[in-house]
């Protein structure tokens, strides 16, 4: 079964968000087109999505006299239960579960996120219990989140496909770099019409 992974199209990483990547909206709507309430047409047997759910990520959010270094320190972003931590109103698909990471911690990979309806359940295990055996991975931001949902994705044994046109990167070096780093782990880049 393959299942369609979308990461972090959340408010506070689109365009007015604490931590905006250019194009993030455009990326809640294409990602509306591809998946829609039918799962593409039923393409996808199942359809998930992460979001970043900050409770207390100590370290991750910037010391404000310090500033952030946008590496290992950020701007204050996607607080739980606040309205940057909300998927973008553009994106309008039928989910079977999302996955919420970095309660307490530093999080890029949905595979740390846990179950909403159930933190002790990861998502990892959700979709191999579930039989899935291959992944497209989409969403936000291509050279961050996507990047490390889809190595884990591929480490931990799914067929695995990024479909660039419906992600967004934050700069074009560090997609780049990850662009390489995902096709030397075995992940398949899908550019689309692009």
């Amino acid at each position: 079964m393959r299942a369609l992974i979308v990461v972090d199209v959340q408010n506070d990483f689109c365009e007015g968000g604490a931590l905006a990547v250019d194009g993030g909206g455009a990326v809640a709507r294409s990602i509306t087109e591809l998946a829609g309430l039918d799962r593409a047409g039923g393409a996808y047997g199942l359809v998930v999505a992460t979001k970043d759910w900050h409770v207390d990520p100590g370290e991750h959010f910037a010391d404000p006299e310090v500033g952030p270094n946008f590496v290992d320190t950020w701007p204050v972003h996607c607080v739980a239960d606040t309205q940057g931590a909300a998927f973008h109103p553009d994106l309008d698909i039928a989910v079977d579960e999302v996955f919420l990471k970095g309660r307490t911690t530093a999080s890029y990979t949905g595979f740390d996120g846990g179950a909403a309806s159930d933190e002790t359940v990861l998502l990892g295990d959700w979709l191999t219990q579930r039989g899935v055996t291959s992944v497209d991975v989409v969403g936000l931001a291509t050279d961050h989140c996507v990047r490390a949902t889809a190595l884990d994705a591929v480490a931990t044994g799914f067929d695995t496909t990024v479909l660039l046109e419906h992600c967004a990167g934050v700069a074009p070096e560090t997609t780049e770099s990850a662009l390489t780093e995902l096709a030397t782990a075995g992940v398949t880049l899908d550019l689309g019409d692009e």
